[in-house]
């Protein structure tokens, strides 16, 4: 069938997501498996949260509000923005697939930094684009590099502000010198999908630059503070002519009615969820304690991720930390030999992590 399939696809190389617990344990036989390798949330929604799923449970025979009414309503409240400047995805995966969708014909070119989130790659080689890479530079956007990659065919600049992996950020003055000049005609997409964990006062995370740059969509998730990974739900705010360009694309119901129930529940639950960003800062915090101690060379991040240098192969180092029940990413598919990638765990999963790497290390 290859020879029938869009050309473009021939030439993607799929995303590899991280290993699920329950296939570990059965690959290998183990009992206590820990999973440090998608950045999740490692404690569960709110009790508030979990109430209100198994309350909307009764009503999954129904198609959801396509709309997504009352989450839209909720969130243009506390953005202070228009209802009509929300787009939902599943995931904000699936708005960095609909922009591409939008705006992308084939050979229209895509600029993102290398190493950075997979998915701005893999959805703009489908349709067809040309995908520039432009390289970190100590592990930060060189955003003036960058800048100058732009060429006539340029139509999207991916931002990942804080970035995966490197789990840095882009500060307002940096920001503001990059969006000098760029025409209105090139969508710059910047994915906050970690903003919730920046405490930064010069961090370029506020909703107010969408009203200065009419070609700029940021978009958020419920994925990772919010810990409702497993119900994809993520949206992206615009100017409304950008959304109702994303709209036209998108798929009735793609968000479930469990999931608008969650995350409209979630983001009334400001206290619950506030202990639990403090609790995470508080175990990287320990974490790097522990790297210091163990002379692991990392880089600090504003995330809930930890960036880890390795010496030698950093997938032996990974299939090793599988053996001692410990699932975590290899950077090697990012193109960095060297480093691995682990999500901030509670204070167990850390000690277990820990407790691996001194032996293996």
């Amino acid at each position: 069938m290859k020879n029938r399939a869009k050309e473009s696809i021939l030439r993607v190389k799929p995303y590899i997501p991280g290993k699920p617990i329950s296939e570990v344990k059965r690959e290998l036989g183990l009992t206590d498996v820990i999973k440090l390798a998608s950045n999740e949330n490692p404690y569960p929604p709110s009790p508030k949260v979990i109430k209100v799923i198994a309350k909307e449970a009764y009503n999954v025979n129904r198609y959801p509000d396509g709309d997504c009414f009352s989450l839209r309503q909720e969130i243009a409240k506390r953005l202070q923005i228009l209802p009509r400047q929300i787009v939902f995805g599943n995931g904000s995966d699936e708005v960095i697939v609909l922009a591409t969708k939008a705006f992308l014909n084939k050979d229209d070119e895509v600029i993102i930094a290398q190493p950075t989130f997979l998915i701005y790659e893999i959805a703009s080689s489908i349709e067809g684009a040309k995908v520039v890479k432009v390289p970190l530079k100590d592990l930060h956007y060189d955003l003036p590099e960058m800048k100058k990659a732009i060429t006539p065919k340029t139509k999207i600049i991916f931002l990942g502000n804080p970035d995966n992996p490197s789990g840095q950020y882009i500060t307002n003055k940096e920001f503001t010198e990059f969006m000098n000049g760029i025409g209105e005609g090139i969508l710059v997409f910047m994915d906050q999908a970690y903003f919730e964990y920046v405490d930064s006062l010069d961090f370029a995370g506020s909703i107010k630059l969408i009203e200065q740059y009419k070609n700029l969509i940021i978009t958020r998730t419920f994925s990772k503070l919010y810990g409702l990974a497993g119900l994809r739900v993520g949206y992206g705010v615009a100017n409304e002519e950008i959304i109702d360009l994303l709209n036209r694309v998108r798929e009735p119901f793609n968000i479930n009615s469990l999931a608008q129930e969650a995350a409209l529940t979630a983001l009334k639950d400001e206290s619950y969820y506030s202990k639990v960003k403090k609790e995470i800062n508080k175990q990287r915090e320990a974490l790097y304690k522990a790297f210091d101690k163990m002379n692991i060379d990392y880089a600090k991040t504003c995330t809930n991720f930890s960036l880890i240098k390795v010496k030698g192969d950093s997938t032996e180092v990974v299939n090793k930390l599988l053996k001692e029940g410990v699932i975590i990413r290899d950077m090697k598919h990012w193109g960095m030999n060297g480093y691995i990638r682990a999500t901030i765990g509670t204070s167990e999963e850390n000690k277990k992590l820990i407790k691996a790497l001194e032996k293996i290390l």
